[in-house]
């Protein structure tokens, strides 16, 4: 299973590189991960027009490999604890099919990229920025392949 991350937003704080280098580097080879970054559509400060969300569904959904998993990080999605996440992880394993988790821009993303998704994952109740919405979902999937593996990093 090859696993990606489309991200809009192709630009991050160095903290933000580091901690995602910290845990990608550390995940299993057979992942193949990759980062694949969509760069943010330009908004005007008084403007309320959906456009720019719009523009970037547009990017995302032509990304995006028809037979793909994809999981949508939207704070209206489903809250999982690591152990679930470990689980849910060998369910997306045994399926077969690659896995891409997007993390939309600044508004969200369209409704299109929305009914696209195989499934929502909401990271927390909080608003998070994105480059800590990047580094959050890196650190959880290395805590769910060590959960799988029984690799001592996880500890309950």
């Amino acid at each position: 299973m090859h696993i990606r991350l489309l991200a809009v937003g192709d630009r991050q704080p160095s903290w933000v590189e580091d901690a995602f280098g910290t845990y990608t580097e550390r995940f299993p080879r057979e992942w193949k991960f990759r980062l694949d970054t969509i760069p943010t559509v330009r908004r005007n400060k008084n403007d309320k027009s959906r456009q720019a969300m719009e523009t970037e569904g547009e990017h995302i959904l032509a990304k995006l490999n028809p037979t793909e998993q994809v999981v949508l990080l939207d704070e209206r999605g489903e809250q999982q604890t690591s152990r679930s996440l470990a689980s849910r992880m060998s369910d997306w394993q045994s399926d077969g099919r690659n896995l891409c988790f997007i993390i939309g821009g600044p508004d969200g993303v369209s409704e299109a990229v929305r009914l696209r998704a195989d499934q929502l994952w909401s990271l927390s109740q909080l608003t998070l920025p994105h480059g800590l919405a990047r580094a959050l979902l890196v650190e959880q999937l290395y805590r769910a392949w060590s959960l799988q593996t029984g690799h001592p990093y996880h500890r309950d």
